[in-house]
């Protein structure tokens, strides 16, 4: 009979997950406060060129695909810990 207990999850599988949550999460509350802040008229007169506008500009264009990179390097860290743990439950 097989070993059925949960291993934990290392501490590189956690930040990446924590960090993939934060910056999707970020950017796309980024996103609503463009959409939220052009309702309101904010971008008329090129106020989106001031004051917080600009930092969240460029979350909202490096966000999306830095969570990607980040969701591909967690795949990359799971599957890693599952086959060195396939190869040594095999042993």
């Amino acid at each position: 009979m097989t070993n059925q207990t949960p291993h934990p999850v290392s501490r590189l599988e956690r930040v990446l997950a924590y960090m993939v949550a934060s910056v999707v999460g970020l950017s796309i509350l980024a996103f609503l406060a463009v959409i939220i802040a052009t309702a309101m008229g904010v971008g008329a007169n090129d106020g989106f060129s001031r004051g917080i506008w600009p930092p969240i500009f460029i979350l909202l264009r490096f966000g999306l695909p830095v969570g990607f990179v980040l969701i591909i390097a967690l795949m990359i860290s799971v599957g890693v810990r599952r086959s060195r743990e396939a190869r040594r439950d095999r042993e």
